[in-house]
């Protein structure tokens, strides 16, 4: 999330009916980036109204190529979302260590699934230094200080 800050990359935040389920968790810090859209949904799929209005007009000035999706739970949301964007003929980049369900047994299952369905899974490092391309970048300093430290590990 502060990597896609760093580089400009919008943020879109959907969840799950936070009034049952709670809202995003504090730990990624979501008030100190600047979330492009922030929307509460019910049905497992991101590309909500909302979601898809800014896909066809202020996201990427409507020309939307590719999206990275990080979330929860691979093996319902993420997945569902991944395989509609797919049908709409955009690059999804899952970031696996991004990504968790209730159980590794999903996880693991979903994030195969993803990729055979012809997903780009990979971890945010990977994510972050293609998105930046060469150490010339501008912000290559901020966001090699990001992956300093390496990402817990959550199982297989």
């Amino acid at each position: 999330v502060e990597g896609c800050h760093l580089l400009d990359i919008p943020i879109v935040v959907t969840e799950q009916y936070p009034k049952g389920l709670g809202t995003t968790v504090p730990e990624l810090e979501l008030e100190k980036v600047n979330v492009t859209l922030k929307v509460e949904k019910t049905q497992f799929n991101m590309l909500t109204p909302q979601v898809l209005e800014a896909m066809s007009s202020s996201l990427c000035k409507g020309s939307l190529k590719s999206i990275i999706i990080c979330g929860i739970e691979s093996h319902v949301c993420v997945e569902q979302t991944a395989l509609e964007l797919l049908s709409r003929g955009i690059t999804v980049h899952v970031v696996a260590d991004c990504c968790t369900s209730r159980t590794l047994h999903d996880r693991s299952l979903a994030l195969q699934r993803l990729s055979q369905m012809g997903c780009i899974v990979s971890t945010y490092e990977n994510v972050l230094f293609k998105l930046l391309g060469s150490k010339d970048h501008p912000k290559f300093k901020q966001i090699s200080q990001l992956v300093r430290e390496p990402s817990l590990n959550i199982g297989q």
